[in-house]
């Protein structure tokens, strides 16, 4: 399933980045990956690798390497951000300055602004003139870099105010490896993806402070019910988190080594310190700066949120993870059909 050629450009040579830019040169697309790091782009081109985040994995030639964004975006009209989620507005500026023509931008991170409270979509709007930015599409789903780069099946969801765009990128990606779903809840979508990283935060804790399967399924089913109760809230559809940017999302970033979130909370539950964990990975921890938002958001709304509240404790106030995971244990008891309900009913009361 092979679509028309399309000039692309992903910005951001990380793992995922440049797992997204070999689907794209899969599907005969002029793929041009920017990246900051000289070296890393001559590796590129060079000898066909990015060994840093994609080890023992041979990239397509169709895939060129740019340290320059203006070469990047010479008559470029479709944009890939596939940078860390704090140095979005960064790149945006950087972006826009190299490029005056409306592009559409793809963005692929799932992450909060702590302290603003945008999803990415809004940090791109706060962020971008009008006269430039076209649309904004989000991609998300259940979808591990290392798999995706093994051409291993991967099912993602695309959402955006214009579902027209939206429609243009699924035709962009998808492939008989790569398929692609839309889905009309921008908000829902962005949402479950950002959130997710939380849970699978506390489901690493759980797991290296040894508590088994029982307590990681239970960590993910009411993690789920608190993704959807602050959703809602701010206005997606409840059956989104249902589906792939939900609990799809969810279930692979709790329970996968390839997780980094899950990776850094496994390391906090065996006793490590915040900033030790952080340091070892090597990369961006999205779950934690998602944290602070999270718990933000929780206050603004009034939204019931124990686990990111919890986790919380444990990221920014010191919180010892097994006396936080014991006082969630503890929690007075409730009924879970009627929480359920509530979410519902939130939602039709809109």
């Amino acid at each position: 399933m092979v679509n028309a050629k399309e000039s692309i450009a992903v910005i951001g040579a990380g793992s995922w980045g440049t797992a997204l830019a070999m689907v794209l040169a899969d599907n005969q697309h002029e793929v041009r990956l920017w990246g900051h790091n000289s070296k890393q782009i001559d590796e590129i081109n060079q000898a066909h690798t990015n060994k840093k985040y994609l080890p023992g994995i041979e990239l397509p030639i169709g895939i060129k390497g740019y340290s320059s964004i203006e070469q990047a975006l010479v008559g470029i009209e479709i944009i890939i951000l596939a940078v860390p989620t704090k140095a979005y507005r960064e790149v945006l500026g950087q972006l826009e300055a190299a490029h005056d023509k409306p592009l559409t931008i793809v963005h692929v991170s799932k992450g909060i602004e702590p302290d603003s409270l945008l999803r990415i979509s809004e940090m791109i709007e706060e962020v971008s003139s009008t006269d430039w930015l076209k649309d904004i599409v989000v991609l998300s789903g259940p979808s591990h870099a290392e798999e995706v780069s093994l051409r291993h099946p991967t099912t993602v969801a695309v959402s955006s105010k214009n579902m027209k765009a939206a429609e243009k990128v699924q035709d962009i990606f998808i492939n008989h490896n790569f398929r692609v779903y839309t889905n009309p809840d921008l908000i829902g979508v962005e949402i479950g993806g950002a959130l997710k990283n939380i849970i699978a935060l506390a489901a690493g804790i759980t797991d290296g402070l040894g508590y088994g399967d029982n307590a990681k399924a239970a960590l993910i089913t009411r993690g789920l019910a608190e993704i959807s109760r602050l959703g809602v809230a701010m206005g997606a559809n409840p059956l989104t988190f249902s589906g792939l940017a939900g609990i799809g999302d969810l279930i692979v970033t709790c329970t996968s080594v390839h997780s980094r979130n899950w990776r850094a909370g496994n390391m906090l539950g065996k006793g490590q310190k915040l900033e030790e964990v952080l340091e070892s990975m090597g990369m961006v921890v999205e779950g934690v700066r998602t944290t602070k938002a999270a718990y933000q958001l929780a206050q603004k709304y009034e939204v019931n949120m124990p686990i990111t509240e919890a986790l919380y404790d444990v990221l920014f106030n010191g919180e010892e993870v097994k006396q936080a995971v014991d006082l969630l244990m503890n929690r007075s008891k409730t009924n879970e059909m009627e929480e359920l309900f509530n979410i519902l009913d939130s939602r039709q009361q809109d």
